[in-house]
């Protein structure tokens, strides 16, 4: 629809080595909306997500920004895989600063852009430390901030904080819906923690194994001023059984 900030119609990908990676995906993200993925590991979440930015093209179906073609995607979503990723040369600020320093940003004026952002969330004080001095919690937040301010408009982001203890978890999914609070970002989350899904989200979609395919949407109906909570009401547990039963029911175990 021309209103959505993002549609993805019936797009399917094969690679050349003959592998059906996904299979007729549609979905759609409103303006400002964020948007889970989860599905079982290996059924093709993150090919989805080279697709959207534009490191691999659809076999087939379309794929529309503003409700426009784009064809040539490169550039248009700040894009985070798992891992952070941070250069080990360059200080936090330094390192926020990447994206931009790609787009040739005046050095002034993107050092004055990365500082505000470290401040406004927290992590001036940590701006000139090294990634080695920093927990792994920090250094996804600060991979976070770099892909914000690549492009805050529209953020692709690949489990960033699978790797992380559950209390630093928690710790960044917080620090995450305060980020959605204050800047409004449209967000599309891969995920395989339902309970983060359901925390973070307006919208789930749940796929199947490879070639994963879309098995079912849910709205989520919760505040979005969320604390922990409204994980343990009864909407909350009822759609969290909703959604293992659909993984569960299509997974082999």
């Amino acid at each position: 629809m021309a209103s959505d900030k993002l549609a993805i119609d019936h797009v399917s990908k094969t690679f050349s080595n003959g592998q059906h990676v996904l299979d007729d995906i549609s979905l759609s993200v409103k303006n400002g909306e964020f948007v889970s993925i989860i599905g079982p590991s290996g059924c093709g979440k993150s090919t989805l997500f080279t697709l959207l930015a534009g490191v691999e093209q659809q076999s087939q179906g379309r794929i529309a920004l503003n409700g426009k073609t784009a064809i040539k995607r490169a550039g248009k979503f700040g894009y985070m895989p798992q891992s952070p990723l941070l250069l080990p040369w360059r200080t936090v600020v330094q390192n926020v600063t990447l994206g931009l320093d790609i787009k040739k940003t005046d050095p002034t004026v993107a050092k004055e852009k990365a500082t505000q952002l470290l401040e406004q969330f927290g992590l001036a004080k940590f701006a000139n430390a090294y990634p080695a001095t920093l927990s792994g919690g920090m250094k996804q937040r600060v991979a976070l901030l770099r892909t914000i301010l690549f492009h805050q408009g529209l953020l692709l982001l690949d489990e960033p904080f699978g790797a992380l203890d559950a209390l630093t978890r928690l710790s960044c999914q917080q620090w995450l819906l305060e980020i959605k609070k204050e800047l409004k970002p449209t967000i599309l989350f891969i995920t395989h923690d339902v309970r983060e899904a359901i925390f973070l989200s307006d919208t789930i979609y749940v796929l199947s194994p490879a070639p994963a395919s879309i098995r079912a949407k849910f709205a989520v109906d919760l505040p979005q001023k969320r604390s922990l909570k409204h994980l343990s009401t009864q909407k909350a547990l009822a759609l969290e059984q909703k959604i293992l039963s659909y993984l569960i029911a299509n997974t082999n175990l």
